[in-house]
This record gives C-alpha cells, structure tokens and sequence, in this order.
C-alpha cells in the first residue's frame, strides 16, 4: 500500500492549525532543553555536594531541581494543552467531512455499503488516525528533539563513548523495520473485524424483535463471539508483534549502555583520550544515556499506533472521496405543475445484468392519481425512485412539466416531492420536529394542521408534552399505525405538488385506513400521485392504473376498463379481493 498520499492528505488537514502546532512545538523544545541540566547538576552534585571542603551552598541544588522542573511542567503543559486542541478539532473536522459525505452520495452506495462499517469508520477507525498523528507529532518529534538534544550533551562530553553508543543504533532500525510489516498486515484484518463485529451488533439492535420471535439469540450470540474470538486473536498477535519491539530495543540499548560503562571505567580502550573521568564525568554521561531509554522506546512503541493510523486512514479518506450526488441543474421557477412524462426509460441496478425497468412509456398528468400495481419484483419501486432521483435511468428520460429530470438541480426537484413508504422513517426527536422535518422555520398552525389532516389529534392529545413528546428511536415509542400516519402527516406538511406513495397504508388496521384514507384523499387532490398498493380501496380511487411486470407496462386503465380486459390486473384484483374477504 502506499502510504504516502495518507500522510499528505493529514499534513494539510492539520495545516489549518499551523500556530497551535508550532507553540506546541516549542513546548516540546522547551521541555527537551532542560533534559541535560538534571545530569549536570548530579554531576555537580557528586564532584562537590559530597566532600568536607563543599564548595557550593546546600540550597542550590534544591532550588535547582525545582526550578528545572518548574520550567519542565510549564512547557509539557502547553504542548499538552495544544496538541489536545488539535486532535479534537481534526477528530470534529474528520467526523464533519465523513458524515456530510454519507449525507450526500447517491443511494447506490448503500447497496453496497454496510451501515455497521459505516459507523465504525465514523466513530472508530478515525479516531486511530487522529491517534496516529498526535501521537506522530507529540511523540515523534517531541522524543526527537529529546534524543538530539541529549545525544548532542553526549557527544559534547565525550564524543568517542558516543560514537561507540551509536554503533549499536542500527540493529534497532532493523528490528522496527521487520515488525512494521508485519504489524501493517495484522491491523488490516484487525480493522476489518471491527467492522464485522459493528455490523453484528448494528443488526442485532434493529433486529431485537425478529430475532426473540425467531428464537435466534443463540445464533446472533454465535455469530458475535466468533466475530469477537477473532478479533481478539488478532488483537493478540498485534500486541505480541508490537510488545516484542519494546524489550527487542531495550535490549540493544542496554547492550550500549553496558560497553559505555566498560569503557568509561577503562578509558585506555579508546584511541584518543584526554583525561580520566571523575565520578561527576561519569554519573552525569550514564544519567544522560538512561534518559536517553525512554524516549527512544517510546519511539520504538511508535511503530503500533502509526500502521494502525495509516490502515484506518484508508477507510477514512476513501469515505471521504466518495462520489456525491450530481450538483448543478436549474432551478425551477416557483411550484411545479407536476406533469411527469417517462420517454423510453430503462433502468438496471449496478452490477445486475437484468433490467429493473424496460422500455417505459407513461404520461401522468398534472393532478392525476396513477396506481402501479403488480407482482413484487415487477418494478414499481424502482419505477418511482427514479421521479426523486435516488437512481439515473440507464436509458431513455423522464421529463418534470417539459424540463429533463437530469437537467434540473436535486435540490429544486426534491422540493416539488413529498413521499410516504412502506418502511416509515422517523426520527428520535419530538412529534412536531418529525412533522416538520426539513423546514428550518417549522410553522405551528401549518403542524397542526397536518397533524388534524392526519387524524392524529386524539394520539397528541392523549400524550402529555402533546406535539413536543420525543417518539424514540425510529417512533419506538407509538404504535405502528401512529408511525405511519405521522409519515403521512410529515408529507401533508411539505405540501409539494407531486406526492409518492409507496404502500402509504400497509401497516394500518381498517378503522385507521379508512381515517387516513379520508386524509390522503384530500391530500392527493390537485396532486400528482403515483401510489404503489395492493389495497383494493387504494388501488381503485386512481384515475388510472398501471399493470407493471418484470419491469414492463403490460396494461394501463381505468379500473373497470382493466377488469373487462380480464387480463392480470383482473387476476390480482381477484387474489386481492379473496384475501380481504378472508381477512374480514
């Protein structure tokens, strides 16, 4: 993989927080400073702090050593401070561009996409790459700038021990390159269990009834533990390949530090040396070598984090780049009249060789009802989430009062649209933000009035908050009934010219159909209505029906005109009715 344009792409989305990240810099710098002088001063301290002839007061070491850390806990404190910043507003800003973009790609992605890997690329993964470059800047360059400054105190105090140190740094490189690989390839997998083990859990919750209804606990806690057991294998050579850099690297640096105390206690080994060490010599240049160990392991746990990060920024940046919906078109003036007129429209779903939609020829007119009707699998849905746009015909067009629906902005055609489908959709908020959903300036006596038109006045008045009751989690909290007729009173609400109805009344009992039947019939005059129904009470208020099957018209008329022909709309007519009878 290459990783390069990962690191580009977090190089400029930090780049807007350049000061912050240079006063957390010189936090950095700052603290790495003071790193020699606790050395120095035990140096002082052993040469003269010990002996009868003292030649120094006993207050000044003290006062040094808190001065020194005085000055220390200020800078790590603003590079603390600042880098924290960052990384919240990277995390913010990340999220922000991730959730805008799921906002606005077209309805295919879905299809291809889970909603498990989704979020865990939303909340998750981008938290390891923000992880990934605090962790690049706040410990990369601030252990840098510490191993520098005290590499540069050791060279200056005696260059040939240094240099004798610095022969064993090699094999260090050399173990962090070997684990790197291997830690990349194990995080892929690693990531990708996450988003399985997400998806798990994400259908479980939705699927809470289906799954006690079906007795299928034992399945869905199989199905998680062998997700979660294979995480955690993962998890575990992770931290084996990771765990084992730390002690590979502390054993080369105690390799370093053993020849340094050798050679420092035998001087004559080295090819040039002045003078002998004093013990002041030597407690301050093994003092300043052990400092050395800390940062230079933190730099080898580095290693983890960083192949994490760049694993997870895939993801991040791929979602990120995803094609959105087409932007641009003209705007239409004022409300439409809501003339549709489909010209030859084909449609097939990606990937799929067979066509959804063949050869569509169809004329709905301003204020006409069309019922579409059919086997299931026939095309209605897909015939009617071409109006909206949700997908692009592959062949053919569909014209809005004259104007092509490719030629006119997503924005300005979905205004003209109100819709109602089978699956309802509401959101965990108040009745009345549910109602008026999408209209940032909601109008009280407009709420009300959809919610009269609804017949939802008995269930508001029944609630104590009435209109500002919260419904929970996709309406958990009414009936089914209640849901739908809240959809419905959400589409009165938008009052659009053209209304979309796909099995608007499916999931309503008969004393409730016929409450939102009166409703709809009101709603749907001076509208163009394209209904999908298999209610004989829907399907027969049309002005027109539309017999659709394996993505075909085979009849268009009227309901008497349909069942004279005795064709397969007056077949379905008759499994229907028998089914109602049955029902009743």
């Amino acid at each position: 993989m290459n990783i390069n344009p990962y690191y580009t792409r977090l190089a400029n989305a930090v780049k807007p927080y350049k000061k912050r990240i240079g006063l957390a810099l010189l936090g950095m710098i700052g603290a790495a400073c003071t790193e020699p002088i606790f050395p120095y001063i035990l140096k002082v301290l052993t040469d003269n702090g010990f002996s009868e002839e003292r030649s120094m007061p006993i207050w000044q070491v003290p006062i040094a050593l808190v001065g020194i850390f005085l000055f220390r806990g200020m800078f790590t404190f603003c590079t603390q401070y600042y880098m924290a910043w960052v990384a919240n507003k990277l995390l913010s800003d990340l999220r922000d561009a991730m959730f805008k973009r799921t906002l606005n790609v077209s309805i295919a992605y879905y299809l291809n996409e889970s909603s498990g890997r989704l979020i865990n690329t939303i909340m998750s993964e981008v938290q390891q790459v923000v992880e990934m470059v605090k962790v690049s800047i706040n410990t990369l360059i601030r252990d840098s700038i510490t191993v520098i400054v005290l590499m540069v105190f050791l060279i200056y105090q005696n260059w040939q021990l240094t240099l004798v140190a610095l022969l064993i740094i090699p094999s260090m490189a050399y173990v962090v390159r070997i684990t790197s690989k291997r830690l990349r390839h194990l995080n892929q997998h690693q990531q990708n269990l996450n988003s399985e083990l997400t998806q798990v859990v994400e259908e479980a919750t939705r699927a809470s009834q289906v799954i006690r209804i079906f007795g299928g606990q034992k399945y869905e806690h199989r199905r998680f533990r062998f997700k979660s057991e294979k995480l955690r294998g993962y998890a575990q050579r992770v931290t084996v390949v990771s765990g084992s850099t730390t002690p590979l690297t502390q054993m080369v640096a105690a390799l370093a530090v053993s020849i340094v105390i050798v050679v420092a206690m035998r001087p004559s080994l080295l090819p040039f040396h002045s003078h002998q060490f004093t013990s002041g010599d030597f407690v301050q240049y093994i003092t300043a070598m052990l400092l050395l160990l800390a940062p230079l392991k933190r730099l080898s746990d580095l290693n983890g984090p960083l192949q994490r990060g760049l694993i997870a920024s895939e993801s991040v940046f791929n979602l990120i780049d995803t094609p959105i919906e087409p932007e641009g078109g003209i705007d239409l003036d004022g409300r439409a009249k809501g003339n549709l007129e489909f010209v030859n429209t084909e449609f097939s779903y990606a990937g799929q060789e067979q066509r959804a939609l063949k050869g569509i020829n169809l004329r709905v007119n301003a204020g006409e009802t069309v019922a579409l009707v059919g086997m299931s699998g026939g095309g209605k849905t897909s015939l009617v989430n071409l109006v909206p746009r949700f997908y692009t015909p592959t062949a053919g067009s569909i014209k809005l009062d004259g104007h092509d629906l490719a030629d006119i902005s997503l924005t300005s055609l979905r205004s003209q649209i109100a819709m109602v489908g089978q699956n309802v959709v509401l959101f965990d908020d108040t009745i009345a933000a549910n109602i008026a959903y999408g209209d940032e300036n909601p109008d009280q006596a407009r709420i009300e009035a959809a919610v009269k038109a609804a017949h939802l006045t008995d269930v508001i008045e029944n609630l104590p908050l009435g209109l500002q009751t919260e419904i929970g989690d996709n309406g958990t909290r009414l009936s089914g009934g209640q849901r739908q007729r809240l959809a419905i009173a959400r589409a009165i609400y938008k009052n659009a010219p053209i209304l979309i109805l796909d099995e608007a009344t499916s999931a309503l009992d008969s004393e409730s159909e016929r409450a939102v039947q009166a409703a709809l019939d009101s709603l749907i005059q001076g509208r163009t209505t394209l209904v999908i129904a298999h209610r004989l009470s829907t399907i027969e208020r049309a002005d027109r029906i539309v017999v659709l099957t394996g993505g075909e018209i085979t009849e268009i008329g009227t309901h008497t005109e349909l069942l004279q022909k005795n064709g397969t709309y007056a077949h379905l007519h008759q499994l229907q009715f028998t089914k109602e009878l049955e029902v009743e």
